[in-house]
């Protein structure tokens, strides 16, 4: 009897990834790209169609659930953070950032 060559079993299943982009970031992207803080090297809507072409990226609506939330909270003095850390909160996901103010605030999980 000829022995079966072993199978190897996969250690995790792939599975499918969304990433979230609240609008309050498209907004604020927008604002440092005027301010020469970001190089998008393209149009706002360029950037964010080739983006979005990618459907693993998504964009995400303010809600009023958001503005209750970041009100409630007195993040910061940044808005756009402010909106930011609530989309996350309320969607209960962690949030992608590199900003120490958020990382700092303990008010979401975040990832970077």
């Amino acid at each position: 009897m000829a022995s079966r060559p072993a199978v190897r079993e996969p250690r995790a299943a792939v599975t499918d990834a969304l990433v979230y982009v609240p609008v309050a970031v498209m907004w604020e992207c927008s604002l440092l790209s005027r301010a020469g803080k970001i190089k998008l090297r393209r149009s706002l809507r360029s950037f964010f169609d080739d983006l979005f072409s990618n459907p693993a990226y998504q964009p995400l609506e303010i809600s009023p659930e958001q503005v209750f939330v970041a009100d409630e909270s007195r993040f910061g003095r940044d808005p756009f953070d402010g909106l930011i850390v609530a989309a996350a909160r309320t969607m209960e996901l962690p949030l992608i950032t590199r900003d120490d103010n958020i990382i700092g605030s303990g008010q979401v999980k975040t990832i970077w």
